[in-house]
């Protein structure tokens, strides 16, 4: 069975100590990443709507690349939003300039009424590349 192995971008944002937490664990050749949120150094949130989405998929994109990964090696995506139906266009549009063309991800959308002060999470599953 393989071990987990900790995942620690540079990047590293107040949460991580805060809630006790990794940012990634990586078993096997598989990462999974905690889900990311768009906090600044200090933990808070980003206040503008659209600039925390960014900044959620920035933190991501900081644990993906400390594992030797890139958003194409994403196979798996879980986002938590917090009033999905006005929400939605905006996550869009940033994920639409990340993610970019198909092949895309498996991707499940989830509506909550709380993210501890934030209006937007997401959490990926993705397959290391063996160069990694």
């Amino acid at each position: 069975m393989a071990q987990r192995q900790a995942i620690v971008p540079e990047s590293r944002h107040a949460l991580y100590e805060k809630h006790r937490y990794s940012a990634a664990i990586r078993s096997g050749d598989l990462l999974f990443v905690s889900g990311q949120v768009g906090s600044r150094a200090d933990g808070s949130p980003e206040p503008d709507f659209e600039k925390q989405v960014q900044q959620a998929f920035d933190n991501l994109k900081s644990v993906l690349k400390a594992a030797g990964c890139t958003f194409d090696d994403v196979v798996d995506v879980t986002t938590f939003h917090t009033d999905p139906a006005n929400q939605f266009e905006t996550i869009m549009a940033v994920r639409d300039r990340i993610i970019g063309a198909p092949p895309y991800p498996n991707w499940t959308a989830v509506g909550v009424n709380w993210l501890a002060g934030f209006d937007f999470e997401i959490k990926v599953v993705a397959r290391i590349p063996e160069a990694a």
